[in-house]
Order: C-alpha cells, then structure tokens, then sequence
C-alpha cells in the first residue's frame, strides 16, 4: 500500500501527517530534526512513496539530511502549496501537514531543485559580503547626517580615507561632536577596511578558480558579485530545458506576469522574482 508523507516544518518542531488511500491514517510532531523525522518515518511508514515539505529556512539542511537517510524527500513551491492550504477551515500545523500529504497523494504539487552545499555557501559567501557593504554605506550615511545637523557637510564623492580625512577635517576642534561620530567613523574603517574587504578578497578568489565565473566576467558590467550567483543559481544548465528558461529564474524573473479572463487579456510588468544579487547590472 502507498503511503504519502506531509511535514510542516518550524524551527522547533515539525508536524507529520500520513495517508493512505485518500484517507489519514497518522499524525503528530517530532523535532525538527532530520535524523528524527527519518526514525519516525521508517517506524510509522517504513514504504512511503512522497515525503513532502514546503521551501523554508531549514530546506537546504532538512532535504539533503533526508535524502542522506534514504527518504524519498520532495521539496515544492510554498506559493503554490499555500492556495491548497488555505482551503482548510482551520490554519493549524498538523492541517497544513496533512494538506501536504494530499497534494503528495493526488500528484498536485510543483517541486524545487534544492541546490546543493557548494552552491549554497558560494551564496552565503555573497550575501554576507553585500550585507556588510550596506552597512558601511548606512554608517557613512549616518554620519553625513548627523554632521549635517551642526553645519557640517561632508564633501560628496570619494571614498575609503578620503571621506575619513573630510569627516575628521570638518570636526576639528568641535570635542563634543568628536566624542559621537568618531566611534561610527571607527566602525565604519573597521567593516570597510576589515571585514568586507576579507570577504570580497574570498569571493574574488572564488570566481578566479571557477571557469563559468570567469566567461561571464568577461562581458563588459558582470563583476566577480554578479558572475558568482549567476553560477551558483544556475548550477547545471541541465537544469533549465531551454535557455529561454533562464529568463525566469535570472536575473529576478524578466519573463512577464500575463493576465487574462474573458475578454481581458494583458501582459503586465516583470516578475522581478528570484535573487536580487543577480538582478543588479541588468534591471
């Protein structure tokens, strides 16, 4: 008999929902915990066919854990998951587990290529280096306003010492002033000198070692930023059928939303969906 697992998995606990021709036949919560969702599974249903969730925080981790422990684990689109979900009279954990499960029985889902560790750390790797680099653009901001408060307007443009020179030039004497911006200016050189620069020494290491990375730098306005997603997102080009595929995964989503009912019919403005690190240089 063909068994269907649902899970909804929160940061604690997840809940667990089996079925088995089209009926429920168990449900609780474990923890959320891959190596104790797979003993639940081989204990409560040793031959499920679909063990379903939804895309989260913890997917990366939660799918290939499972897959590790042989489970025949499926990751599907959240949005799409949530318009069948929403059916239930009642929003609870287990419910949205056992809505799971059914979509899994009845083959109604749309699944997600969970990418893998490589890819994954390559985007950690680019996602802390951006983060860091609009906080340094936030202090400097900061500043400028602050100082802009008692007259004093840091000069546009330059960057590095030259905006360190132009703050300390313009405080001079004002002790009082000093004693408050110096410690942002002291943090801003130490995440702009210090801790982005490290990152993006890596991530610069990183796209030299890499030949897709390379090819891509070669076109004019793609940097070592944008190249890096692209190849992290892409991974295979197995993955996509067409290239035109691409379109709508990169860079965040150019194909078009298309509304159309009765008589209407209209192509409206572009998704913009996907990652936004890759959707700079061209958007």
């Amino acid at each position: 008999m063909e068994e269907y697992i649902g899970l909804d998995v929160s940061m604690k606990e997840t809940a667990v929902s089996i079925r088995r021709d089209g009926k429920r036949i168990w449900r609780g919560k474990c923890a959320s915990d891959p190596k104790v969702i797979a003993e639940l599974v081989r204990k409560r249903s040793p031959d499920a066919k679909r063990v379903v969730f939804e895309t989260g925080p913890l997917l990366v981790w939660i799918y290939h854990a499972l897959c590790a422990e042989g489970m025949p684990a499926i990751c599907i689109d959240a949005r799409h998951a949530k318009a069948a979900l929403d059916m239930a009279p009642n929003k609870t954990d287990v419910n949205d587990a056992d809505g799971l499960a059914h979509l899994a029985e009845v083959d109604f889902y749309r699944e997600v290529r969970v990418k893998g560790y490589d890819s994954m750390l390559t985007r950690t790797l680019v996602v802390a280096r951006t983060r860091l680099v609009r906080i340094t653009t936030k202090l400097s901001n900061q500043i400028r306003g602050l100082m802009k408060t008692f007259g004093l307007v840091v000069p546009k443009g330059g960057g590095g010492l030259i905006f360190e020179t132009n703050v300390r030039n313009l405080l001079g004497s004002n002790i009082g002033l000093e004693r408050i911006i110096l410690p942002l200016l002291e943090a801003w050189r130490s995440i702009r000198g210090g801790r982005a620069s490290q990152l993006d020494r890596q991530l610069v290491a990183a796209t030299r070692h890499s030949n897709e990375c390379q090819v891509l730098i070669s076109i004019p306005g793609i940097g070592a930023v944008t190249s890096a997603s692209f190849v992290e997102a892409t991974e295979d080009p197995k993955n996509f059928r067409t290239s035109r595929s691409v379109g709508g995964a990169w860079p965040g989503g150019l194909t078009t939303r298309r509304y159309q009912s009765g008589e209407v019919d209209y192509d409206g403005h572009i998704s913009r969906r996907g990652d936004s690190h890759r959707a700079g240089p061209p958007l």
